[in-house]
């Protein structure tokens, strides 16, 4: 036989705002990702930081030299496709090395995750993004794609038998992600591809190795047009977001690549997409990111959102100044740090 509980008056109150203390703490723990909240700090992050002057344009790529230094862009896409902007996300820069993720994601999508351990390596070298030393030492083994001699064995086992496919297959992929059809930045490509002599060295190694699946020179070319493609900030925020949704585009819809890609992506972005800095980056804000050396920077929060900002001044490491303390300091505002913990109570 049930019994039925009633309770005294102040039994009740002290029920409810139980209640709605619990309801309280649990939606201030959402809070900081309310559309006011997010465009507030991308405002205040472009407010703080605009008048920065630190780093240079990269240089040793002669057309990157001649970029605006004062291009100045945020975007931020959440996964449910809420597209957050702040400054100039019209003007583009070639993509460079951000590329590399997306290259091998699409390896990782058509050859699955154990191919590319085997293939090319997803080790951190501790040394320099073009290191030849570093390929020497483990004779082309345990490297990783993002940085030079991974990225150039990535493109050569794209999906092709000929480097025009290649190439078709690296644009499509990498303009799924960004939600529209990236093109080429010829003076940029053509500057590189006159310079390129330590990639072709470097693929020539790895070929020596058995490392290079494809022609080293052919493969180096299409390497170096990948990186040559333009971009914006929202190209990249969307790229980052289509990561931070599991491989669907939020903004598109169209699934891109799988949940398993994505979750073998993002932690070689944790451990090496911020070339010689990238311990560092992971100790400021928790997340996978990538730059490149035309000034893009962008950031994934799983399952939140993906943040990118464009700004041509670099480090020494040759990542972009602002965008690193755009996004440490977005990361912080929206505290989304994944290792910020809140103990049980």
């Amino acid at each position: 036989m049930k019994k039925n509980i009633s309770m005294a008056p102040w039994q009740m109150i002290t029920t409810v705002m139980l209640l709605t203390l619990v309801i309280s703490f649990q939606v201030n723990a959402q809070n900081t990702l309310t559309k006011q909240n997010i465009q507030k700090v991308l405002d205040d992050a472009y407010s703080k930081f605009k008048d920065l002057q630190e780093g240079k344009n990269a240089d040793y790529i002669k057309e990157l030299a001649t970029v605006d230094p004062n291009i100045f862009g945020i975007a931020l896409i959440t996964t449910d496709g809420q597209v957050y902007t702040e400054g100039d996300i019209q003007s583009m820069v070639s993509i460079q090395s951000v590329s590399k993720v997306f290259t091998m994601a699409k390896d990782l999508e058509d050859l699955g995750p154990q191919a590319i351990q085997d293939k090319i390596g997803v080790d951190a070298t501790g040394m320099r993004f073009n290191s030849i030393v570093a390929v020497e030492m483990q004779k082309g083994k345990e490297i990783n794609p993002l940085v030079n001699p991974g990225a150039i064995a990535a493109s050569s086992l794209i999906a092709g038998a000929d480097s025009a496919t290649k190439w078709k297959n690296i644009v499509q992929i990498q303009s799924d992600f960004a939600g529209r059809q990236l093109s080429l930045n010829w003076p940029v490509y053509v500057s590189e591809a006159g310079d390129n002599l330590r990639n072709q060295a470097i693929a020539h190694l790895l070929y020596a190795y058995g490392r290079m699946y494809f022609d080293p020179v052919q493969a180096t070319d299409i390497y170096t047009k990948q990186c040559a493609l333009n971009v914006n900030a929202k190209d990249l925020a969307e790229m980052a977001s289509t990561l931070a949704n599991g491989g669907v585009n939020p903004v598109t819809k169209k699934k891109v690549v799988s949940q398993a890609t994505v979750m073998y992506t993002l932690p070689v972005m944790a451990t090496a997409g911020l070339y010689d800095d990238s311990g560092i980056w992971l100790f400021n804000s928790g997340i996978p990111g990538k730059s490149g050396v035309g000034g893009g920077l962008l950031a994934v929060c799983p399952g939140k959102f993906g943040i990118a900002v464009v700004s041509p001044p670099l480090d020494a490491a040759g990542n972009s100044v602002k965008a690193q303390k755009v996004i440490q300091y977005v990361v912080e505002q929206l505290k989304v740090n994944p290792y910020w913990i809140e103990p049980k109570q």
